[in-house]
């Protein structure tokens, strides 16, 4: 039996929630179904070269988030012509924005193991090399 579904409005609300609690800066980009809406996540640090985060099935069966956009950073209109690909593919999804230096989950959940840090717990989605 599969875990039930946060409906899609109620989660970008706890992230954003979740990203005002910690200054950082959050926006809803685009706004999907608000029941069953999947959601991509755009990292934009200071510097311009972010990613474009989607939910896929990890390798024990769990959701996990990927780089979309690619294993490296990419630049900021390729990650925009990503997400407006995907939405003009399906209009309910949702893209939330993430304005931060470190590439984290407002939510804490995982992210695929390649691409995670030693400082984990700190914050899971940290950027390395800077």
């Amino acid at each position: 039996m599969s875990n039930p579904r946060i409906r899609a409005r109620l989660w970008v609300d706890a992230c954003l929630a979740a990203c005002r609690s910690r200054g950082v800066m959050a926006a809803v980009l685009a706004s999907g179904d608000p029941d069953s809406g999947s959601v991509l996540i755009k990292w934009r640090p200071p510097g311009g070269q972010g990613a474009v985060l989607t939910r896929m099935p990890g390798p024990d069966g769990e959701r996990i988030w990927v780089r979309a956009t690619g294993p490296e950073n990419a630049a900021e209109q390729t990650c925009d012509e990503y997400w407006k690909r995907q939405r003009a593919r399906d209009p309910d999804i949702w893209v939330l924005e993430i304005e931060s230096d470190e590439l984290w989950h407002p939510l804490d959940e995982p992210l695929e193991e390649s691409q995670q840090t030693p400082s984990e717990a700190e914050s899971l989605f940290r950027q390395t090399g800077r």
